[in-house]
């Protein structure tokens, strides 16, 4: 599937109708979504055959973005019953197969590299402090080949450390840096759009860690 197909079908999908401030919830969108699952596929070869999780699913962009790649199976994680009843219209509405799981990431009890890839836009952490390490050091205990994530590129060279000092992980890559625009959807949202700049990371697992 060629980038600007998969970016176009990707646009076609249902997103937050009432985004909750506390989870951080903001759409992943199809520009930013599309070339992170079409490198981690054309450049690493991650996703097509693969058993995927899409960590903090929400409306289950980058997981049907994964589907629509070829990937073996897709498994939907989100806290918020809401999103997951969106992201399984989304699935039905593009013919795709996905599983959906409801829990908190600190909760899974998966074991150690159940998964090939992880996927995932987590939080930022501006509302709360530490959850996006908490979703990064989950995901590289349980994927086998591969962690993408979205960080914002403020927080570059904390995540860099944080993940060779405290997760383990055997090597963290910024592939690029994108611009992450950020909708109006809460109260206090000044502006009708802001510019973020996001890195997007490739991280791969130590193979000697254990959950």
């Amino acid at each position: 599937m060629k980038l600007k197909q998969l970016e176009g079908l990707l646009g076609t999908l249902q997103q937050f109708s009432h985004p909750k401030i506390e989870l951080e919830q903001y759409p992943t969108g199809p520009h930013i979504a599309s070339r992170l699952l079409y490198t981690a596929e054309n450049t690493y070869g991650d996703i097509s055959g693969k058993i995927v999780a899409d960590f903090g699913c929400g409306c289950g962009t980058l997981g049907l973005a994964s589907a629509l790649l070829d990937a073996e199976q897709v498994i939907g994680v989100d806290i918020d019953p809401q999103s997951l009843e969106i992201a399984s219209e989304n699935a039905v509405d593009l013919e795709l197969e996905m599983d959906f799981m409801q829990c908190d990431i600190n909760n899974l009890r998966w074991r150690d590299h159940l998964v090939d890839t992880v996927v995932m836009n987590p939080p930022f952490g501006t509302r709360r402090k530490g959850s996006d390490i908490e979703f990064l050091a989950k995901a590289l205990k349980v994927a086998s080949r591969a962690v993408y994530s979205l960080h914002k590129t403020t927080t570059r060279d904390h995540i860099k450390k944080i993940a060779a000092r405290d997760l383990n992980a055997r090597t963290a890559e910024v592939l690029c840096e994108l611009r992450y625009d950020v909708p109006q959807l809460y109260k206090f949202h000044k502006k009708k759009e802001v510019d973020i700049a996001v890195d997007l990371w490739r991280f791969v697992p130590n193979a000697n860690q254990t959950l």
